[in-house]
């Protein structure tokens, strides 16, 4: 029996496409055969990832593989990343998780996989604990803080009722010396900020009012991963359910997760 070289070639290409899917499909099987999970993790990104002084790795991700690599009766191997560089460590195989402050978009979702959200990730409006600000019409007659031409300076300036005086500033650093120095009690800006200031300086403490754009934080998978999915999004569904992940949000950002945080992942 004869075959040509393009059915051969065909033939090839599908026995390397079934073995590759079956070795992706499996890795769940691997991380237990070896005994190890891999996970990529940033290293300068407080409070997410950082060396502390004792030159460990400390952060929320930090503390989030830790969890999922003790679930899963595994031992833990900690992968510093950057960025950059993340989503390629994931792809060759480097890492089996990627657990980096990663959001989801479009572009992202055609190469790689997400499981459910874990850690809350978003700009709103902050400010003392004293004042009543639940929503954006709660801003009328206050005035907020903000950086100005950043990101939330376009979502407040979309919901800002008009007698809301908004107070732009030039740069980051000067908005929150503003805030820090009681020249405005309101601020929008990002939730990693507010935890910063909350480990700066606990006396002026922000209190979340309302998010203005949410952005969560995903666990990183490769595609075709269907059983390690799987297993992922049920530790995080069981962290939610028994405040596990509550707990990591309260050490990192210095606030529960926002209310109903995960139902839409």
């Amino acid at each position: 029996m004869k075959f040509s070289l393009r059915t051969l070639l065909r033939g090839s290409l599908l026995l390397i496409a079934l073995v590759t899917s079956y070795a992706y499909a499996n890795k769940l099987d691997d991380i237990h055969q070896h005994g190890v999970l891999k996970v990529a993790v940033p290293q300068d990104f407080p409070p997410f990832g950082s060396v502390g002084t004792d030159m460990k790795p400390h952060g929320y991700d930090i503390d989030m593989a830790t969890y999922l690599a003790k679930q899963m009766h595994v031992k833990l191997k900690l992968i510093p990343v950057s960025s950059a560089n993340r989503i390629p460590y994931l792809l060759s195989g480097r890492a089996d998780l990627v657990i980096s402050s990663l959001g989801k978009n479009k572009k992202r979702a055609k190469v790689i996989d997400f499981s459910h959200a874990y850690a809350p990730f978003f700009l709103g409006v902050f400010g003392v604990k004293s004042i009543n600000v639940t929503k954006p019409s709660d801003l009328a007659g206050k005035t907020i803080g903000v950086t100005r031409g950043a990101i939330e300076d376009l979502q407040l300036t979309k919901v800002a009722p008009p007698s809301a005086t908004i107070k732009r500033f030039e740069d980051n650093n000067t908005t929150l010396s503003a805030y820090l120095s009681g020249q405005v009690n309101l601020i929008a800006t990002g939730n990693l900020v507010m935890a910063s200031i909350a480990h700066r300086n606990p006396a002026r403490l922000p209190n979340t009012k309302f998010p203005l754009k949410n952005s969560p934080c995903y666990v990183g998978l490769a595609k075709n991963e269907p059983a390690l999915k799987a297993e992922v999004n049920k530790l995080i569904s069981e962290g939610l359910k028994n405040g596990t992940l509550t707990k990591m949000s309260e050490k990192w950002l210095k606030e529960p997760l926002p209310d109903n945080f995960g139902q839409n992942s």
